[in-house]
């Protein structure tokens, strides 16, 4: 095997970050077969899920064969196949062993914790498939662990539309979302729901050069890129009234005292609640090509 990357025991964000730091720091361009080593995870969340399969993907485009090692603790392969993770391993990953033989695997009930199962992106019918999946779960998991009214729950729809709709109009290429609810134990001891929608397509910065790209001169950068978006609603169109996507999701996730984090290049921009810490704006990151978003919604005080 020509090289091994280890990941974290945990990938979520913060170890889908250090993962990709490890690639960026090895030498790997020469390498034919990759190995992918998910050995030690003993928690992943959809962030690290859909982060593996585009980083997956990614190494596929450069013309490397992938290396998928399975995690060693068999509760972390059952929530991979619960998420749906396993079904886009074919052609993609060679898989370490070639068989996951699981003794039993979990049950999907409406008492669920998961919103979406990981999903592909690829044209509108697969929005509208994934909002109407997550407005059929809404009620069970938003207004009943998060405390979330009628109002608030149409918000989030709106806003996760939004986000997957950036994909088809910016991207150029296909992408991955992934939603579930979780407890968050460590600052806030609330319910979240954590939501990752990422692409492997021309970037912000690419997206919205032809507009910025020359009036920004020298100070153009993927973070300069993402602070347009996120927070100025730039937008690759001329059209009055394109482009507010992201700040409208910004603006309601701030409102609710959540926390989003768009990834893309070489950048990463946050915007982060009272209950969170950590770098707002983060440049010279490993490389990574499209756009990776989290957002993280927390349960409303009653």
């Amino acid at each position: 095997m020509d090289l091994v990357l280890v990941a974290p025991p945990t990938v979520d964000e913060k170890g889908f970050e250090l993962f990709l730091g490890q690639f960026g720091r090895r030498a790997w361009s020469e390498s034919h077969q990759i190995c992918i080593d998910l050995g030690d995870v003993t928690f992943i969340d959809p962030y690290g899920m859909v982060g593996i399969l585009e980083f997956g993907y990614y190494l596929k485009s450069l013309g490397k064969e992938v290396i998928l090692r399975v995690p060693g603790p068999e509760e972390v392969s059952k929530y991979l196949e619960r998420m749906d993770f396993f079904r886009f391993r074919s052609g993609l990953f060679v898989m370490d062993p070639p068989h996951l033989d699981l003794t039993e695997k979990y049950h999907r009930s409406i008492a669920s914790d998961v919103l979406l199962e990981i999903t592909r992106i690829e044209k509108s019918d697969d929005i509208h498939f994934i909002v109407d999946r997550v407005r059929d779960r809404a009620g069970s998991i938003l207004e009943t662990h998060l405390h979330y009214d009628e109002r608030a729950i149409h918000h989030f729809i709106v806003a996760l539309s939004e986000v997957c709709q950036n994909i088809l109009e910016h991207s150029q290429n296909i992408g991955y979302v992934g939603i579930q609810k979780y407890f968050y134990a460590k600052s806030l001891a609330k319910n979240v729901v954590k939501i990752a929608v990422m692409d492997l397509g021309i970037g912000i910065k690419n997206s919205l050069s032809p507009r910025f790209s020359l009036v920004c001169g020298e100070r153009w950068s993927d973070l300069l890129a993402i602070e347009k978006a996120l927070l100025h609603g730039a937008s690759r169109y001329e059209d009055i009234g394109r482009g507010h996507g992201l700040t409208e999701v910004r603006k309601f996730v701030q409102k609710w005292n959540g926390k989003i984090s768009i990834r893309s290049g070489t950048a990463k921009f946050s915007v982060l609640p009272s209950w969170e810490s950590g770098l707002e704006r983060r440049s010279g990151v490993t490389f990574f090509p499209g756009t990776q978003i989290s957002l993280v919604l927390p349960e409303i005080n009653r």
